[in-house]
């Protein structure tokens, strides 16, 4: 807190992923680096309060600016409820940051391994998860236009 009472806040902070509404974009145990007071674009990942429960904060798409706020949705197709179609537009006050990228950590990846039935981690596979791990979050700017058109 500053001396006149307002919340100060880091710029960069790292959150882990639970919950699948946003694969394949993120995964279960994926950490993203999200930025604080970013601007906000239609396509964007971000981290918002939650409209029916403000405690909790959910990640998801902003895919357009409405009146009254974002209206969000999740990547996950599979995965339907938990977004504006739900609990409609967010306010523009509850949309915390913007996610920049994301890391997938070496123990997850081992776990999907050998769920796959690979017990050893290759050179192969390393230099696979190397290069994977780590990445920016883009924006789908094709996004708002599809659902207009639908």
């Amino acid at each position: 807190m500053t001396a006149d009472g307002r919340e100060t806040r880091v710029p960069f902070q790292l959150i882990e992923v639970d919950g699948p509404s946003m694969v394949p974009t993120l995964n279960p145990g994926d950490w993203m680096l999200v930025q604080h007071g970013a601007r906000v674009r239609p396509g964007d990942v971000v981290i918002l309060r939650h409209p029916l429960q403000q405690d909790l904060l959910v990640v998801k798409r902003a895919v357009e600016r409405r009146d009254g706020g974002w209206w969000v949705l999740g990547d996950n197709p599979y995965n339907t409820g938990g977004d504006s179609n739900v609990y409609g537009v967010v306010p523009e006050d509850l949309v915390l940051a913007r996610v920049r990228g994301r890391f997938r950590p070496l123990g997850r990846f081992r776990q999907e391994r050998e769920a796959l039935g690979r017990r050893q981690l290759s050179l192969t596979a390393l230099v696979s998860w190397t290069f994977s791990a780590v990445r920016p979050v883009l924006a789908d700017r094709s996004l708002s236009k599809r659902l207009r058109a639908r």
